[in-house]
């Protein structure tokens, strides 16, 4: 099915509903791009996928730099198989064997990635036309808000969802991008995460190997040869997962034993699910710029861009494994198989809300 014909199928399915709202458009949003600047700040955005297109900001000497990965049009976005700056779901990371159970009902969903399925399946939100519910590039906090109604059945899941993703600047350095669904009519899971590339020397200065990073998670979801998570946590002192001091990123790369990088969920520390807890902060020791990010997610995905291979990114530039830092914020992969994980459930009466808060500086920043 193409991603029109699912759009289309969508809308004919909701005409025909009763008790929806009858606001709903009968045709895709144009796909466009949005500014926000405040402060040291400047970010563009698409409403295909909710991306994040760039991020500008600062290194020590006050040189602007492009800190995310990206493409140069639209269209490279609409062919882009690696998630680049977008935000997935209607699950984020992976569901095995492409299937779960529910309430005594068992769901079979698009698989995408072999028997399993990743980001939400074949098309995800990172491949939609997402509506611009409301734009404001003033005052003390610009923001952009972008909706998305998920139907009842879209790749296999339950249940109507509205989906909302808002991005906004505040003060001179803080990026804050609040996700929010509510399920209309049926329990559903319910995992969205951002899944922007970073590297703080800029998208175009190679690799982030000398990057130093700091994750404030003691645990990780230990996953099989697929990535699938078993269902066990393991501490990660002594192994090369150990991030719990700032260490460089290279430097225990290479022993890992099966990876030819860093793709594992960590267990944040802290607070329960639903508070703002600090997740994680970087340093690029070369150009001085630094960011700190917090989360109210129980979990982080630490990837470093391992399957980014000859990418053709903006201004030519090509992008190949390791240019890039991803920290995806979420519930833990696979959780609706797992009852000992955190829930991902969403229903009509208990609403979904994922906030993540970046700090941007040009000097070293610590949590």
């Amino acid at each position: 099915m193409t991603k029109l014909s699912l759009l289309l199928l969508c809308f004919l399915i909701l005409a025909s509903s009763s008790g929806l709202s009858s606001g709903f458009e009968t045709k895709p949003t144009k796909v466009s791009t949005y500014e926000l600047k405040k402060g040291d700040i400047t970010i563009k955005l698409t409403n295909w996928g909710a991306t994040i297109v760039s991020l500008f900001v600062p290194d020590r000497y006050g040189k602007l730099a492009d800190v995310v990965l990206g493409y140069g049009s639209i269209n490279e976005y609409k062919n882009d198989t690696s998630y680049i700056g977008a935000v997935v779901g209607r699950v984020a990371n992976r569901i095995g064997g492409a299937k779960f159970t529910l309430n005594g009902k068992t769901y079979k969903i698009v698989a995408n990635e072999g028997k399993n399925v990743l980001h939400g399946g074949k098309i995800g939100f990172s491949d939609v036309v997402w509506n611009v519910e409301k734009y404001y590039n003033e005052g003390p906090a610009p923001y952009i808000v972008f909706t998305y109604h998920s139907c009842d059945g879209e790749q296999g899941f339950p249940g109507d969802l509205l989906v909302s993703v808002t991005y906004t600047l505040s003060g001179r350095n803080k990026l804050t991008v609040t996700m929010e669904a509510k399920a209309l009519n049926k329990p559903t899971p319910v995992n969205l995460a951002q899944h922007a590339y970073w590297n703080l020397g800029g998208h175009n200065s190679g690799d982030i190997l000398s990057n130093q990073v700091q994750i404030f998670g003691s645990k990780i979801t230990l996953v099989d040869s697929q990535l699938i998570p078993t269902g066990k946590l393991t501490s990660v002192k002594g192994t090369p997962y150990d991030f719990l001091k700032p260490r460089l990123v290279g430097s225990r790369i290479k022993k890992l034993v099966k990876e030819n990088g860093y793709d594992i969920n960590y267990v944040l520390d802290g607070t329960p699910y639903g508070s703002l807890k600090r997740a994680a902060v970087v340093y690029d020791r070369k150009s001085g710029r630094s960011m700190k990010l917090s989360t109210t997610a129980p979990g982080v995905q630490f990837y470093t861009s391992n399957f980014l291979k000859d990418v053709k990114g903006k201004g030519g530039f090509v992008y190949q494994p390791r240019a890039a830092l991803c920290l995806e914020t979420q519930g833990f992969p696979d959780a609706v198989n797992h009852p000992n994980f955190p829930s991902t459930i969403v229903t009509p009466q208990k609403p979904y809300k994922h906030v993540m808060l970046f700090e941007f500086s040009n000097r070293p920043l610590y949590a």
